[in-house]
C-alpha cells in the first residue's frame, strides 16, 4: 500500500499529529488490524518507533488495542475521531470563552484599558483608522462600532450576506432597536429577498442596484469591505473615523435612497 506525501501532509495539519503518528495511523487505516512489525513495514516508520506511535495513538483514540496474542491493533474509523475532536474542541472552546468572561473582572483587565485610553488620547480624530484582514474580524469590528451607536446607523450591503449572517444581523438590529438607533438599510439583490427580509428582521431595508458593503455610525465613522477575497481570511474591509468623510457620504446615501 504506497500512501501519497500530499495525503500525509493534509492529515497531518488537520488531525494535529506529527508525521510519524500519521503514517502509523493511515497504514493502520489500510490495514484495518495489524501488529507493530506489519505496520512499521508499511508505514515505513523505524520499527523501534513504531511500538511508541501506535501507544501514542491509543491513548489520543486513533487505535484499540486488540486482546490477545501476538499484540494487534485495530484502527478507529475517521467518522469516529472526528466527531471527538470535535466535542474536545467544543469543550476547549466552552472554557476558553469562561476564561476571557472572567479576564473583565481582573486588575489587569482594568489596567489594559487605561492603557488603551492613554494611547488613544493623544491621538488625532482623523487618524484613528485602519485595513481589517478576515471575516470573522471584519464582523467583530463591526459589531464594535455599531453597537456604540448614539443616534444613527447605516447598513449598505446585499440580499446574500445578511442571509449568511442571520444570526449576527438579527442581534444587530434587535440592539439597535432596543436602543431607539435610527436604523437605514439598503440591499441588493432580488426584491422578493428583500421583503422576505423585511419582513423576518421587522425593519424597511430599500432596494439598491449597487453591490457595496458599508456600514456608518453616527455619521461618524465608517467601515467598508473592499474586498471578498478568495477565502473568508482574505476578506478586507477599511475602517475609517473621519467625521467630515462619514458624513458625505451619509448624506449621498440618504440622496441616492430617496422614494
Amino acid at each position: 500500500m504506497i500512501i501519497k506525501p500530499e495525503l500525509v501532509n493534509q492529515i497531518k495539519e488537520y488531525f494535529g499529529l506529527n508525521i510519524y503518528e500519521t503514517k502509523v495511523w493511515l497504514a493502520l487505516l489500510g490495514k484495518g488490524v495489524a501488529s507493530a512489525g506489519e505496520i512499521a513495514e508499511i508505514s515505513r516508520v523505524p520499527r523501534s518507533r513504531t511500538y511508541d506511535v501506535l501507544e501514542s495513538l491509543e491513548k489520543q483514540g486513533f487505535a484499540v488495542m486488540k486482546l490477545g496474542k501476538p499484540v494487534k491493533y485495530i484502527a478507529v474509523k475517521p467518522k469516529v475521531i472526528i466527531e471527538k475532536l470535535k466535542s474536545n474542541a467544543q469543550k476547549d472552546a466552552e472554557e476558553k470563552i469562561k476564561s476571557l468572561l472572567k479576564l473583565r473582572e481582573t486588575q489587569e483587565y482594568t489596567e489594559l484599558e487605561e492603557l488603551y485610553n492613554v494611547g488613544i488620547k493623544p491621538i488625532r480624530h482623523e487618524e484613528i483608522s485602519g485595513a481589517i484582514k478576515g471575516r470573522l474580524s471584519i464582523y467583530n469590528h463591526i459589531k464594535e462600532v455599531l453597537e456604540n451607536a448614539k443616534k444613527e446607523v447605516t447598513v449598505c450591503t446585499s440580499v446574500d450576506e445578511i442571509q449568511s449572517k442571520s444570526r449576527f444581523f438579527s442581534s444587530l438590529f434587535d440592539r439597535l432597536k432596543k436602543g431607539n438607533i435610527t436604523l437605514k438599510v439598503a440591499l441588493s439583490g432580488d426584491e422578493r429577498e428583500i421583503k422576505r427580509i423585511n419582513n423576518k428582521f421587522k425593519i424597511k431595508a430599500m432596494k439598491i442596484d449597487i453591490d457595496a458593503k458599508f456600514f456608518i455610525c453616527d455619521t461618524d465613522q465608517v467601515l467598508f469591505i473592499i474586498s471578498k477575497g478568495s477565502s473568508p481570511d482574505e476578506e478586507l474591509a477599511v475602517w475609517l473615523n473621519a467625521p467630515f468623510f462619514s458624513q458625505a457620504l451619509s448624506f449621498l446615501f440618504s440622496q441616492a435612497t430617496k422614494e
